[in-house]
């Protein structure tokens, strides 16, 4: 049975959205894009950010109106209906077990470069994040959104804290020359940074878990909005500004904070990977484990799963079925010697599958001539634009959605819910009119 439950804060969401969304990708992105544009990149960071915002948006909106842990499935089930739900929860659901993989692993090799120990340092600390998220997601969303609280206190004290110390050295000679690679440099220095921004849609699956999810909810996507983009913009500047043309480094916050401090400049990447890759992975997980319980209770998942679908439980066994998938992907990864640029496209496919629903479901859904209906078409042509670009990336969601409807058909058939013909059954209409 699920454990009751207290509702999730302002502040634990907008922990949870703040964790969600900056992921891995502030260590090392910063520094990639200077390297594609130049100081041109900060207009890369600045169109993001205005695209993040009409994402957002657009998520919080449809989660404060209709709270479920189906999150993105739900929206796309009230929208276009039960095949739609299940391709867009299944796209969700196994992108979590190899997405939390691969951060566990990519901050295992900050870790191995500061304390030494190679391959088995690296996947050591890969195991320990996966088992600290599953025990803090275990206990319940009250213990998840007190460590999310804490992470992210100390990524604001770390990443601001680089900023500002190494503020003293800003040159603003290192903006010049301003397109180096020139203007159209900006473009792929913006593909790099689309990742940056993922992780709005994570947090939908909570909605529900929110004290006032009509109030609450807009609040701490409104503030996570604002963290998020002062956190990018900050770091994007300071990384140019400051380190200039010896911006190589993979880790420009362990760059700015040992220039300003002095000491191992691996040491302190290293606290950045794992603080950022543990928020991460915890709303993530957190997300994927009630959108688990509400895809069986919607029939679109195995029945036994469905425990903590409901408003203040703990899905305890979907939980444990995404946490066990992540630890046979580790296996798999490390026995076979897989690369993390495999894991990254096996997630990043699946979650542009469910952005690209989850807006249409929004422009759907939303009323008619309202802001938020206006701010959700701007969000759908921008994540069909990355559908475009990504070509054979989307071979593996199409591969999952087929799966997704194969299994949705059979359960239904198995537990009497469609005709002859494939279609609800007259007893089922009934029963959910």
């Amino acid at each position: 049975m699920g454990e009751k439950i207290t509702g999730l804060t302002v502040v634990q969401g907008t922990a949870m959205y703040v964790g969600a969304v900056l992921g891995t990708g502030v260590i090392a992105v910063p520094a990639l894009a200077a390297q594609v544009a130049g100081p041109a990149s900060l207009l890369a960071w600045l169109c993001l950010v205005m695209i993040s915002v009409p994402l957002a948006a657009t998520f919080a909106a449809l989660g404060a109106r209709f709270p479920d842990a189906g999150g993105v499935s739900t929206y796309a089930r009230l929208a276009f209906g039960e095949r739609a739900a299940a391709v867009v929860g299944w796209c969700f659901f196994f992108a979590v077990p190899s997405g939390v993989t691969a951060s566990a692993l990519f901050a295992g090799s900050y870790v191995a470069e500061a304390a030494g120990g190679g391959r088995v340092t690296q996947v050591g600390t890969a195991v320990v994040l996966l088992t600290l998220v599953a025990s803090t997601n275990w206990s319940g969303l009250r213990a998840s959104g007190r460590v999310q609280c804490v992470l992210s206190g100390l990524l604001l004290l770390l990443v601001f804290g680089a900023v500002l110390l190494s503020a003293p050295m800003v040159d603003l000679a290192n903006l010049e020359p301003f397109a180096p690679n020139g203007w159209t440099a900006v473009g792929p220095a913006a593909a790099l940074l689309v990742w940056s921004f993922a992780g709005w849609e994570a947090i939908t699956h909570l909605a529900q878990e929110f004290g006032k999810p009509q109030r609450d909810l807009p609040r701490a996507v409104g503030y996570a909005v604002v963290i998020v983009a002062l956190l990018y913009l900050s770091v994007a500047f300071a990384t140019v500004a400051v380190l200039g043309s010896e911006v190589n480094t993979h880790a420009p916050l362990g760059e700015l904070l040992s220039r300003a401090l002095g000491g191992n400049l691996k040491v302190f990447a290293a606290i950045a990977a794992v603080l950022l890759t543990a928020g991460s992975m915890n709303a993530y997980v957190a997300g994927g484990a009630k959108l688990g319980a509400a895809l069986s209770r919607d029939g679109a998942f195995p029945r036994r799963l469905a425990v903590g679908s409901v408003r203040g439980e703990v899905p305890r066994r979907s939980l444990a079925l995404l946490v066990g998938l992540a630890f046979t992907v580790l296996v798999v990864v490390v026995v076979s010697g897989t690369g993390l640029n495999l894991l990254v496209l096996l997630t990043t496919g699946q979650f542009i599958a469910v952005y690209v629903i989850g807006a249409a479901a929004a422009v759907r859904l939303l009323p008619r001539r309202s802001r938020a209906r206006y701010t959700a078409v701007f969000a759908l042509v921008g994540v069909l634009v990355l559908l475009v670009v990504s070509g054979a990336v989307m071979v593996l969601p199409a591969l999952v959605a087929v799966v997704a409807l194969l299994f949705l058909r059979w359960n239904r058939r198995r537990r009497g819910l469609l005709d002859q013909d494939g279609n609800l059954s007259s007893v089922e209409l009934r029963r959910r009119a």
